[in-house]
């Protein structure tokens, strides 16, 4: 075996396990990872947020047992795939072990460190975005109509993964027509590949069709509520902190494209200004860019090591210490190596607010970063939901149904709900609400809310009673003061209201 294969290997293991050693053991599965966990008990060919791959992944992980190792074992090995694709391409310019390094370097010191910690569908686009930009090159390089195939596999796959991967095949495809490549589009074997990649992704487009294309909706609820304080200059600002430490690697990677290597290559620079374009048209979030940095990060090391090995040895030297010296301090940001208290205050003393680290959904800034907020306050939670159902009498637990407001409440109750023999707990958030019971009947409801008002609301006083059990009081929390308030003997008023309501919520959604 060559010894750069034996290094690409290496590093690829150490990208694995690295995530494992670093993060804090006191964190909770995040928001998110709750949601897809959920969607593995009711396999679909789609779902309210996402395509359906990542919960064939969650239905593994519950089939292993759920725990937090098995949880992060897909992004974590997805992580590595997406570098040894990076170290193969590496190696088909002729690279060598100081080419694998940098970029190893430049999956640890940036924000993928966190995304291939996160179950969350990111994991697999960007692999997808990797292995479409592989497979182009490679058909590049040697005219294989086999990768035109791994090329229509990969963008099927991927479109099941996440939709935004779309933007990167439209960017890929218009760089190949705007480059001398054009010449591909004669190639039969890229429509056959072509073909190939719509079999795939058919059964959700007939999905999203069938459930009245809820990606639509989603999308509309996201910029009403997200993407339209994305703004250009900080979206682009942005594309240059995510990869701080070692954005002189994919600089020089475009560079590389442009400049330096056979103009073929060029098809990478155009795929990128493209994506950057429609992500601005859109008003993207900064990370959906992310899978566009993976190739870059491949030219990049490559012009860099040639670099080194035509002017003074000095220069190895400086490309290591610069990712080592900026990143090691920014590890905290990109994951919760430390216990909230530390952690915040460790953000303090380093002004961190400054640089919109730590800016949340609302706008404002908070004493962690939003991600890890949502990985708190969950057992705590949980722990309030068993001992309110715990004061119900048996036949009032018979007939007390436990529903949550969000997802996350939902999901992480239901996590953890089976140390306690929590029934179900229902939601009408994002895919929960494909799950709610078409016709029920509440006597009882426990309910978890993030409203903080719920208390002074009008449906209410359709109860015997209502009681405030408890409330979240972990404040580094995104949870922190949520409500759990018990309410016994429901009207019929409160009944048909509430049947109503999921009726018609869920007919916006389902074609009959």
């Amino acid at each position: 075996m060559k010894k750069e294969y034996r290094f690409l290997y290496l590093f690829a293991l150490i990208k694995f396990i690295l995530p494992f050693i670093l993060q804090n053991s006191y964190y909770q599965p995040q928001r998110d990872e709750f949601l897809y966990l959920a969607e593995a008990h009711h396999m679909a060919w789609g779902f309210m947020e996402i395509p359906p791959l990542l919960s064939a992944f969650a239905w593994f992980t519950n089939l292993f047992g759920t725990s937090m190792f098995w949880l992060k074992f897909w992004p974590s090995i997805f992580g590595a795939l997406t570098y040894m694709i990076v170290g193969k391409i590496i190696i088909s310019f002729g690279g060598k072990v100081f080419a694998l390094f940098l970029a190893l370097l430049a999956f640890i010191f940036s924000a993928y460190l966190r995304v291939h910690f996160l179950f969350q569908p990111n994991f697999l686009e960007i692999f997808f975005w990797t292995m479409i930009a592989f497979s182009i090159l490679r058909f590049i390089q040697t005219q294989k109509k086999l990768y035109l195939y791994i090329f229509g596999i990969s963008a099927g796959l991927g479109m099941l993964s996440k939709y935004s991967v779309a933007f990167f095949i439209i960017s890929i495809l218009l760089g190949l027509l705007i480059t001398k490549n054009r010449k591909i589009f004669l190639n039969r074997h890229l429509y056959i590949a072509s073909l190939i990649a719509f079999l795939i992704f058919l059964p959700n487009l007939l999905w999203q069709y069938s459930h009245h294309f809820p990606v639509i909706e989603h999308m509309q609820e996201l910029h009403k509520f997200q993407l339209q304080y994305v703004s250009p200059a900080g979206f682009l600002m942005d594309q240059l902190l995510m990869n701080l430490p070692c954005v002189f690697i994919w600089i020089a990677g475009l560079y590389f494209v442009i400049f330096k290597e056979n103009e073929k290559y060029r098809i990478f620079a155009w795929a990128y200004l493209l994506v950057i374009l429609i992500l601005l048209y859109f008003q993207g979030k900064n990370y959906y860019s992310l899978g566009i940095y993976p190739i870059l990060f491949a030219f990049g090391a490559i012009h860099l090591e040639r670099f080194t090995a035509t002017h003074s040895r000095v220069w190895k030297y400086v490309f290591i210490i610069i990712p080592f010296a900026l990143g090691i301090p920014l590890i905290p940001l990109y994951l919760p190596i430390y216990k909230p208290e530390k952690l915040a205050a460790y953000y303090k003393a380093k002004h961190i607010e400054k640089t919109g680290f730590l800016k949340w959904e609302d706008l404002e800034n908070h004493p962690l970063p939003q991600d890890f907020g949502d990985m708190l306050g969950w057992k705590e939670m949980t722990e309030k939901t068993a001992k309110a159902y715990s004061l119900l009498s048996n036949e009032e637990k018979k007939n007390t149904f436990i529903f949550a407001d969000n997802y996350g409440e939902a999901g992480a109750i239901n996590y953890y709900g089976k140390k306690y023999n929590l029934p179900t707990v229902y939601s009408d958030n994002a895919s929960f609400l494909y799950w709610l019971p078409d016709s029920l009947h509440i006597d009882n409801l426990l309910l978890i809310t993030d409203d903080k008002q719920e208390m002074q609301h009008d449906f209410l006083k359709d109860f015997s009673f209502v009681s405030l059990h408890d409330s979240i009081t972990n404040t580094y929390s995104r949870e922190h003061g949520s409500l759990i308030i018990i309410m016994k003997g429901a009207n019929e008023k409160f009944n048909q209201m509430f049947r109503d309501k999921i009726k018609s919520d869920k007919e916006r959604f389902i074609k009959e």
